[in-house]
């Protein structure tokens, strides 16, 4: 085998050139977020879901949101610009 042969016979053994590992780390990163997505809106699904049996049910929403409205007077506005 002379040098041309065996070069020739070194870049078949290479394999995926850096284009190929590019289209495969975009891709594996594509799959990544789609998954992420999927379970995020899986977890609201299921949140949403509890806060509407809890309303049918005449619970309380178990949620951390904003506190229950205080009673007494509204706070004064502190911002003039409106």
């Amino acid at each position: 085998m002379n040098d041309e042969e065996r070069h020739a016979s070194e870049d078949m053994d290479i394999g995926e050139g850096r284009g190929d590992r590019h289209r495969k780390a975009a891709a594996a990163r594509e799959a990544q977020r789609k998954a992420k997505a999927a379970a995020k809106l899986r977890e609201n699904l299921m949140r949403r879901k509890t806060q509407a049996r809890a309303r049918r049910a005449g619970e309380e929403d178990p949620t951390q949101g904003l506190p229950a409205a205080k009673q007494g007077p509204p706070a004064a506005k502190t911002d003039e610009s409106s």
